[in-house]
């Protein structure tokens, strides 16, 4: 007789205690085992090579590079690569954002464990899994049909926003991002105008109305 099919897991969140628990809510599930656990984006990529696992569990919110561009990296390397966004924040900007880098799914934290454990064998099975909430802001985001201002950023804009917002200078962005410090000067620059944003307190106080970062 075989033995069942292990689905693996990565699990990608800067907080410890947040990872224990959700690792015991995973490995409650007949067939899920977590392969392993990273704490940053280049941990997380750096994990994925080194595990192949079938699901990335990934917050968006992390020190230095976020979950999107682990997902854009991952998926670089990996083009079928299923990975479920897990975030605090579920605001329409960002889901697109996470979906446009490669992300397979998103799922925010104040859903039902059960949520996320349907999520994951959603994506799994090739579905773009999304609990209600989220999938309520897209539908909204849809039926309003204004765009916002973050709409008009593309993802690796999004991501130097954030970082940008949340105090990093530019040439800290630059060794997250494996660029030039003109390149992100370059981003800055486009942010702003795309935006309309004169200065940085304003592009600070856009990035936390959308929940890419918190004061």
């Amino acid at each position: 007789m075989s033995e069942p099919t292990r689905l693996t897991i990565l699990l990608v969140d800067d907080h410890p205690v947040v990872r224990q628990g959700y690792r015991r809510v995973l490995e409650s599930q007949d067939g899920f085992t977590v392969v392993a656990e990273a704490d940053s984006a280049a941990a997380a990529y750096a994990a994925y090579k080194a595990h192949a696992p079938d699901v990335v569990v990934m917050d968006i919110s992390m020190k230095g590079a976020s979950g999107i561009e682990a997902i854009r990296n991952i998926r670089a390397r990996d083009g079928q690569a299923r990975i479920l966004v897990f975030s605090m924040h579920g605001e329409a900007a960002l889901v697109k954002a996470a979906f446009n880098a490669g992300a397979s799914g998103y799922v925010t934290k104040s859903s039902e464990p059960a949520a996320l454990v349907r999520a994951i064998r959603g994506v799994i099975s090739g579905e773009r899994a999304l609990s209600d909430d989220v999938a309520h802001a897209l539908a909204a985001d849809s039926l309003d049909g204004a765009q916002t201002m973050l709409d008009r950023l593309g993802d690796r804009e999004i991501e130097i926003l954030r970082q940008l917002a949340a105090g990093l200078t530019t040439e800290e962005i630059a060794a997250n991002l494996h660029l030039s410090v003109k390149t992100v000067q370059n981003y800055h620059y486009l942010v702003k105008a795309k935006t309309g944003a004169q200065t940085d307190a304003q592009l600070v106080r856009l990035a936390v109305a959308s929940g890419l970062t918190e004061l």
